[in-house]
């Protein structure tokens, strides 16, 4: 093989990871350039490429019928646009010096090297499993990839019993939680924080654990796993804190993700504060001419903050993929950086989040207001109006916008995406209370819900300036 990349004096495009930002950087590189320019070749160590890992509790939960309803492209449709996709074949090594990766095929263990020109790192996260007695046992499981589903599936299937925890009362813990609940078992949700949703401040977070409780869900905050402890056979039996055993048939880890960034770290490639890869706004590797890297392998800027910030989301992977490919690809694209928008749904509530909880705003040293508002979805008069409750966040000097948390039933999570904007454009909470939203009596009162505390913060955020 030539060590100078493709073949034919094409160059050669190696891509580590075949989900969200890798085979996005991959299609949109071929679409700018054909297979004589620029030879592409993937390698994904699983069975699937360019699937929803975000759909996955729907999938386990019932709601999705099938797997391959979460499969955006298949491996088949990426062969047939000129990208040679090679499954189940695991990157060992990045010689950065080399310009080669070292792959090794899972099922044989024959190794190779591959040349690259051009190099593009989306490894994704791995779940984190708490470094404790029984956390590999049988039957207890992460929720990362298609595979990682279908043996949680599998398990759920076979369990003797009806007895389900989750660890962790983050996104995935809330909603895999649900999705059990939905499969008839009777779920314990363990968790270290004050409250479920820890991306929420503890008062928003209140209202999603009453919810839960709501379902059936036993609640178990301010407690930490101490160990998984199994049985004769081998497998888990229950979840251990310093006070009490949760019995369960089957475990599932909701604590989370961290950057896979093992091979990078091994080659001296940059890392952040939180493990993930450091770039550039092209998503150019810091220091590396010819290295690329997106998706939940990296770390993204957050422009409320200004800080390097952990936001493994599936929206920021295909963005990341979509700008390497173009600049692969010989145009020119960036990415500025996130607000850190996320939503989420425990049965009909839903919860909304962007810019700064109360926390991170102390921590990064900005001084500011908070306001909370109870509101309804529609006008009050109009049948289905439900209650909503919006959290907003000002900077105590300029008025600035730092943050909206909501949670209520039909609507609410998408109107976060208002603040999103808003913040994206620095507003101040009174230009927003300004702003043209749609109304009428089936969708929003005359003041929308985010316009009320706007209108809340504006007059809090002038008090403090008096």
């Amino acid at each position: 093989m030539s060590m100078s990349g493709g073949r034919g004096g094409a160059e050669r495009l190696v891509v580590i990871g075949g989900d969200a930002a890798g085979m996005s950087a991959a299609s949109q590189a071929r679409r700018l350039r054909g297979p004589d320019e620029l030879e592409i070749v993937a390698f994904e160590r699983g069975h699937f490429t360019s699937f929803s890992a975000c759909g996955i509790p729907y999938w386990v939960g019932g709601d999705v019928p099938g797997r391959d309803d979460l499969i955006a492209r298949s491996p088949e449709e990426h062969r047939a646009r000129g990208i040679d996709l090679r499954l189940r074949t695991e990157v060992t090594e990045i010689d950065v010096a080399g310009r080669r990766v070292r792959a090794r095929d899972v099922d044989s263990g024959a190794e190779s090297w591959t040349a690259y020109d051009k190099l593009v790192i989306a490894t994704g996260a791995r779940p984190v499993r708490p470094d404790l007695p029984g956390a590999d046992a049988p039957g207890v499981h992460g929720v990362q990839t298609l595979d990682d589903g279908q043996a949680l599936l599998d398990t759920l299937a076979r369990a003797r019993g009806r007895r389900a925890v989750v660890v962790g009362a983050g996104y995935i813990g809330v909603e895999m939680a649900e999705a059990l609940i939905n499969r008839g078992f009777e779920v314990t949700v363990v968790n270290r924080g004050r409250e479920p949703m820890s991306t929420l401040d503890p008062d928003m977070g209140r209202m999603v654990h009453r919810a839960m409780e709501g379902l059936g869900i036993t609640m178990v905050n301010d407690s930490a796993v101490t160990g998984l402890p199994t049985g004769a056979d081998g497998r888990v039996r229950a979840v251990a804190t310093r006070d009490a055993e949760y019995p369960a048939d089957v475990v599932v880890l909701g604590i989370g993700v961290r950057p896979e960034t093992g091979l990078a770290r091994a080659a001296g490639l940059p890392l952040g504060a939180r493990g993930g890869l450091l770039t550039d706004r092209a998503q150019r590797v810091r220091g590396h001419e010819d290295i690329w890297a997106g998706g939940d392998c990296t770390e993204v800027l957050n422009l409320v903050s200004g800080q390097e910030q952990y936001v493994p989301l599936g929206t920021h992977a295909n963005k990341h993929g979509q700008v390497i490919g173009t600049n692969v690809g010989g145009g020119y694209a960036t990415f500025p950086g996130v607000v850190g928008t996320a939503v989420s749904k425990v049965c009909d509530l839903e919860i909304a989040r962007t810019g700064l909880r109360e926390k991170d705003a102390h921590r990064v040293g900005l001084r500011f207001e908070a306001v909370t508002v109870e509101s309804t979805s529609r006008a009050g008069y109009y049948p289905g109006a439900s209650p909503m409750t919006v959290k907003m966040l000002a900077e105590r000097r300029t008025g600035r916008l730092l943050g909206v948390q909501i949670v209520g039933r039909e609507g609410a999570a998408k109107r976060v995406d208002i603040a999103a904007v808003a913040l994206t454009a620095q507003m101040t909470v009174e230009q927003m209370t300004a702003l043209d939203l749609g109304y009428a009596p089936p969708f929003s009162p005359v003041w929308d819900p985010v316009l009320v505390a706007a209108r809340k913060a504006t007059a809090r955020v002038r008090s403090a300036q008096a």
